[in-house]
């Protein structure tokens, strides 16, 4: 079993909000991969060359603005972090570190309307927790079959890290199966290792593949031991398959 010292990204502290911001960094590097691979000088290769980094791009582009409805802010006194709508009952799924032990959530969707939700039930050596919105209508995500990823498969982690509203960074799936230890008590396993950029504010919130579905769900960063530093292009996701499966049990329970 693999271990690995780790920070969780929810996220106290946060003081401030910002302006909605939508980001997609490293398309045009991933694109420039494509060119560098189809390109052989000839003017019909750079042509098709730059179709091809024309359609990731919009395929990149159209898979954030088919899931950003489905990412909320999940806002309590202690800090905030990010959740995915479930289904069209206004349940929505994020990190119980995210909750914490606050009764009193906010949730604020992409579109700026602001609702109370209540808390469903929670899964603390899961990480896992389920709130509930009435009444507000929202778009559900979809949920993808997490046992099929492959190292190298590209993802987008959407959330609202450091209170940067709807946000998207890429990546890919870096390892499969790992194992962190969150906390002295919690201990995770199966988790899904991303290059994706993972800061406080994304946990409970959605990395998706680039058909939009949700395939893991943000929840911590490594911590570089030599400087207690979070490390760069080293986050962890919960896989769907188990989110789903958790999530199931606690509004089973409730």
């Amino acid at each position: 079993m693999d271990h690995a010292m780790a920070s969780s990204n929810g996220d106290h502290g946060t003081k401030q909000r910002r302006g909605l911001r939508l980001a997609v960094p490293g398309v045009m590097a991933i694109a420039a991969l494509f060119l560098a691979a189809c390109g052989n000088g000839s003017s019909s290769s750079d042509q098709s060359s730059t179709a091809r980094a024309s359609s990731v791009q919009t395929q990149f582009v159209n898979t954030v603005k088919t899931v950003l409805p489905s990412v909320v802010e999940v806002r309590t006194a202690e800090g905030l972090g990010s959740g995915v709508v479930m289904d069209t009952n206004g349940n929505i799924v994020t990190n119980a570190h995210v909750v914490g032990t606050s009764r009193s959530v906010q949730v604020r969707t992409s579109s700026g309307k602001s609702f109370p939700a209540t808390l469903v039930g929670t899964s603390s050596d899961k990480d896992l927790a389920v709130i509930n919105v009435q009444g507000a209508k929202l778009s559900a995500a979809k949920f993808g079959d997490s046992s099929k990823l492959r190292v190298g498969d590209v993802v987008l982690a959407l959330g609202n890290p450091l209170g940067l509203a709807s946000s998207a960074t890429n990546g890919i799936v870096s390892a499969i199966d790992r194992s962190v230890d969150e906390s002295s008590t919690v201990a995770l396993r199966g988790l899904v290792q991303t290059s994706a950029a993972i800061n406080p504010g994304n946990s409970g919130g959605a990395l998706v593949d680039v058909s939009g579905r949700v395939v893991g769900i943000p929840t911590l960063s490594a911590l570089d031991p030599e400087n207690n530093q979070q490390a760069d292009g080293i986050g962890f996701a919960i896989p769907s398959n188990s989110v789903k499966s958790v999530a199931g049990q606690l509004l089973a329970s409730k």
